[in-house]
């Protein structure tokens, strides 16, 4: 076995060129005569536009520009919109109120950008930005998710005075409703889950250039779907063909998911430097970014679960309200919590289904998929109620999730809500795990907590995920030089994941080539011929699979060389290990020697096509579903509230594991994330004047390194069928199953004091709140 092949663990390639400080990001792009822009936006969470003065910040020095949306409108610029063909729940048609680039009437939440002051310097925008005067009228805003639907709240558009923009119902709801009605026993909870910024380390950024020779856009950004941008771009706001606009994203700092789509300050700069014939820089500051940026998360679920009298699941009704901001810009803003909420089964066998998710208009930023992107939120439902339902009834948690789970005889399994499990071994997960945690020490390390004045509890968790999705396909293409190195050209695009590592692996294991012999290639349209990008854990699953059949189709060109270099026919070539022999035989020749003499006319077979590249377009059968069972201890300090998450085991089951370093890597980060939500990460507005309360690292508190404990992690992989390698994918495991879990523990410590919950996020004063409440 190749020690660079799948399943190696291979230490990153792009590793040593980042950490010399030789990455190229977004803010590292500068071209020569280039501006820089700087937005002035709302200060209000909604308020009527009055008046626009720009005239003083036009007279400022190094001023290049000043403008508004009045501009924007009078250029002809497109709006992109949402397009799935939703309904309100009158059955009405969905409200999906556009966003304007720049707001010309009326602002709707905190950092709605209003003015674009373009000059010659940074320095010199920011201070003509400070000379723009702008008369608002405040209204009334609505900013807290349950405030939204309450009789009498503002209205965020007058054209919904009720703020509901649309509905997603899953399941029978007239057959749930009545195994409910019927059941031995109902337990019924209330769950809220926060809104959460991504706080990439890098804040976003673009670079607009127009190229007047060749009339023709180019946009530098950090966006995690280069093509998908560029082909809104093109179509929806500029109104041009595909082949007059470039997206170029080079190194990003993080994406998350909220760097995914197009954003107003790319349509902006790309405008503007039309406009003026110069580049255009904007680089969001950290204290921008909060309002500038899309958030994650915020939604409320009301969830029932029906059992029998043996305690057996029946039924599961969800009725949630997703809080999806002030604008549709696109479908992006419909996909989380809406798309993934399929998942709040578990991994339990419940007859009866039925989910409702309402959508509602608020005066905040748009939300839109966040690591994990409505996983987590269906996770932290079901796993939440369990343990609570445990705690009514009286039984042990880990029997009831026994007795209940699916086995693995049941598997291939289809959802009563929607998702198709095609495998996996769920209880072994749990065992794996229980012992990975040595759960069997638990009580006696909370003895010892206790005997230190401190409470301890155990949270066990099973995730699943519905990942690497049916919709989009994903593109690959390997292309080889007269010399015999090789080009990888991935439609997909890094975030840090570490793809350039994985995808040569792939290659290596497929066709043996030395990872040191290609050049990897990503984010740039016009080198890259199509791809939809990364997100939803798809890269590895769609964009591998596309790889591996690329390097079929290499095979199968250089056996017709190979059989006449060997002087062979061609069906008596076998290919192993970087080498074609003729079956039988030590005769054989190199994949390196095949691809240099693929551009030697004197070397080839009657009829056969020079050159050898080749790219493959795939699309997977079914949506992969990854897997595990995620276990931790918190100890509480009881007369502070102060929450520590002492250990953290995981069993992990993503199929087939391309670089077990690569996969802790995911998991460690994406726990650290769940851990951040449920411990200290909030945004937060004041629900009286709709003010942004975390804009800064001062209010918004990100996870600590002494917040994360060391990780216990194992994998239990069952690969699927529904593609080539057998993968199901990773960048989101480790959140989806954190946050439930951190929760439980906590929740686990506190019972015996009589705490039946804790607001989301468990900060120290929300814990000793909970406690002081419990003790009334």
């Amino acid at each position: 076995m190749s020690k660079y092949g799948i399943g190696q663990p291979v230490l990153r390639f792009e590793d040593p060129r980042l950490l010399r400080g030789q990455g190229r990001y977004i803010n590292d792009v500068n071209l020569p005569g280039q501006a820089y822009a700087v937005f002035v936006r709302s200060p209000h969470a909604h308020a009527k536009i009055k008046s626009i003065d720009i005239e003083e910040a036009k007279k400022a020095p190094g001023v290049v520009a000043v403008l508004t949306g009045h501009d924007v409108a009078a250029d002809g610029l497109g709006m992109p919109k949402a397009n799935m063909p939703r309904k309100r729940p009158d059955g009405k048609p969905m409200f999906a109120p556009q966003r304007p680039p720049l707001v010309t009437d009326r602002v709707r939440y905190v950092g709605d950008p209003v003015v674009m002051v373009i000059a010659d310097t940074l320095a010199e925008a920011k201070d003509a930005a400070e000379l723009v005067a702008i008369d608002y009228d405040p209204l009334p805003s609505v900013t807290a998710t349950e405030d939204t639907v309450k009789p009498g709240a503002p209205a965020v558009w007058d054209d919904c005075p009720d703020n509901i923009s649309n509905h997603v119902e899953r399941g029978n709801k007239a057959a749930t409703d009545e195994a409910i009605k019927g059941a031995a026993k109902v337990i019924k909870r209330r769950y809220v889950i926060t809104r959460v910024h991504a706080q990439y380390m890098e804040p976003r950024g673009t670079l607009g250039v127009y190229d007047q020779g060749e009339d023709r856009l180019i946009l530098y950004a950090d966006v995690q779907y280069p093509h998908r941008v560029r082909n809104m771009l093109a179509q929806n706001v500029f109104k041009v063909p595909e082949s007059k606009m470039r997206v170029i994203a080079q190194d990003v700092g993080g994406g998350f998911g909220t760097k995914g789509w197009q954003y107003v300050e790319h349509r902006l700069t790309l405008w503007a430097a039309r406009k003026l014939l110069r580049p255009v820089k904007w680089t969001c500051e950290r204290s921008e970014a909060v309002m500038a940026d899309e958030h994650g998360r915020d939604n409320i679920g009301e969830i029932e679960l029906a059992l029998d009298k043996d305690n057996k699941f029946t039924a599961l009704r969800l009725n949630m309200l997703a809080n999806i901001g002030a604008y549709v810009g696109s479908d992006r803003n419909l996909l989380s919590p809406f798309g993934m909420i399929g998942t709040v089964l578990g991994v339990y066998l419940i007859p009866k289904a039925y989910i409702n998710v309402v959508g509602v208009l608020s005066n905040t930023n748009p939300t839109a998929p966040y690591r994990g992107a409505g996983r987590p939120e269906a996770i932290y439902l079901i796993e939440r109620l369990i343990d609570d339902a445990a705690r009514e009834l009286g039984v042990d948690r880990i029997e009831l999730r026994r007795k209940n789970m699916l086995p693995e005889s049941a598997l291939p399994y289809q959802s009563p809500v929607g998702p198709f499990y095609d495998c996996g071994q769920f209880e072994k997960n749990l065992d794996m795990a229980l012992n990975l945690a040595d759960a069997a020490g638990f009580a006696a390390r909370q003895a010892d907590s206790k005997k230190r004045g401190r409470l301890r509890g155990l949270g066990i968790v099973n995730a699943i995920e519905q990942a690497a999705g049916t919709a989009q396909p994903e593109y690959a293409e390997i292309r080889f030089n007269p010399s015999g190195t090789a080009a990888l050209l991935m439609g997909t695009k890094a975030q840090g994941q570490g793809h350039e590592t994985m995808f040569k692996q792939i290659l290596n294991e497929r066709l043996g080539i030395d990872p040191k012999d290609v050049q990897y290639i990503d984010g740039d349209t016009d080198r890259v011929a199509f791809g939809m990008g990364t997100n939803g854990s798809r890269s590895t699953v769609l964009g591998g699979s596309a790889l591996f059949m690329a390097a079929g189709k290499v095979i199968d060109k250089g056996k017709k060389i190979a059989g006449h270099l060997l002087e062979a026919g061609e069906q008596d070539i076998e290919f192993t290990e970087g080498n074609f022999t003729v079956k039988g035989t030590d005769k054989s020749v190199s994949l390196k020697q095949v691809a240099m003499a693929a551009f030697n006319p004197t070397k080839w077979p009657k009829g056969f096509e020079g050159g050898l590249y080749e790219n493959a377009t795939f699309l997977g059968q079914k949506d992969t579903f990854p897997n595990g069972c995620h276990i931790c201890e918190a100890e509480i300090d009881p007369e502070t509230g102060t929450v520590t998450v002492d250990r953290y085991a995981v069993v992990d089951d993503v199929g087939t594991v391309m670089n077990p370093i690569g996969l802790k890597g995911q998991i460690h980060g994406g726990v650290a994330q769940g851990i951040g939500q449920i411990l200290s990460e909030q945004v937060v507005w004041d629900r009286e004047s709709g003010q942004l309360l975390t804009a800064s690292f001062l209010d918004y508190a990100m996870p600590t390194a002494q917040m994360i404990p060391s990780m216990e992690i194992k994998s239990n992989p069952v690969p699927t069928q529904y593609n080539p390698l057998g993968a199901k994918g990773a960048g989101e495991a480790g959140t989806v199953g954190a946050m439930p879990v951190v929760m439980n523990a906590i929740m686990d410590a506190l019972a015996p004091l009589g705490v039946k919950d804790v607001a989301m996020p468990a900060t120290a004063q929300n814990v000793w709140r909970a406690i002081q409440q419990a003790k009334k």
